[in-house]
């Protein structure tokens, strides 16, 4: 492997799945204020909405997630315009 052609920051970091506490670890160079402790180590913390673990294509079951209320808003939004 080719020598310094990663950045700076590539480095192991923990990403969490809020809605299932599922934790992973892998190499990011993302940006994190926040760090968890796992199996004794300290990682820079990436909370996600939804992961691997818990996307309904991978799952195998249908649900809906809609933790931002994006489908009221919607509707809200354009009733005005509705005939």
């Amino acid at each position: 492997m080719k020598a310094n052609i990663h950045p700076e920051n590539y480095r192991l970091v923990a990403f969490k799945d809020m809605s299932n506490d599922d934790i992973f670890i892998t190499k990011s160079t993302v940006k994190s204020k926040e760090t968890i402790e796992v199996e004794g180590k300290e990682y820079p913390l990436v909370k996600l909405e939804i992961s691997r673990t818990s996307h309904p294509y991978y799952t195998g079951k249908s649900k809906l997630v809609d933790t931002a209320g994006r489908i009221d808003k919607f509707k809200n939004k354009y009733s005005k315009f509705k005939k």
